[in-house]
């Protein structure tokens, strides 16, 4: 049988149908079947971000949250700044309960993403649970006036049990 040989236009198009694939399963609700696609991928180029960021993502929803962390690692040593690991990761570091370590990993977002409403209202949760209540408290204000479906999110999330009787905290969320 003959071997067949591939271009690097051929291989390339491959990675990219097999990326797309994991992300259908992704998308899908189908993190375990994401993560095969996204491995076959991986093994031809360990650099693919793409592939990396939504591994990563994948295992996050199985709860590999060390696993998932590894992933957004191996983007974030080359692009330090990547606000999507970057916020991922610290999501990761903060279902693991390392709560320094995720608001670390906010901290490292540029601006301005480092100012969109869902990176304040983590970075909120974080410092509520570190009973850090100004921080918390101030963070949260800047993420609902900037979305205001934050303040019925923050009413319901355990994260903000250490606030619930503070009366700036139900201002923000009545």
């Amino acid at each position: 049988m003959k071997e067949i040989h591939f271009s690097s236009d051929d291989e390339e198009t491959s990675l990219e149908y097999l990326y797309n694939i994991g992300l259908g399963h992704a998308k899908g609700g189908r993190p375990k079947d994401a993560i095969f696609y996204f491995d076959k991928v991986l093994k031809v180029d360990p650099t693919h971000v793409n592939a990396l960021v939504n591994k990563g993502n994948a295992l996050g929803k199985l709860g590999r949250y060390e696993d998932a962390i590894s992933s957004y690692d191996a983007v974030l040593k080359t692009r330090p700044t990547h606000v999507l690991c970057l916020l991922n990761k610290g999501l990761a570091l903060h279902y693991l309960q390392r709560y320094d370590e995720a608001a670390s990993c906010y901290d490292l977002i540029p601006q301005p993403e480092s100012e969109h409403a869902s990176v304040l209202y983590h970075k909120a949760c974080s410092k509520a649970l570190q009973k850090n209540v100004e921080e918390s408290i101030s963070l949260l204000e800047r993420a609902i006036i900037l979305d205001s479906e934050y303040a019925a999110k923050a009413g319901k999330d355990q994260d903000f049990d250490i606030l619930k009787n503070d009366e700036r905290f139900k201002a923000l969320v009545s």
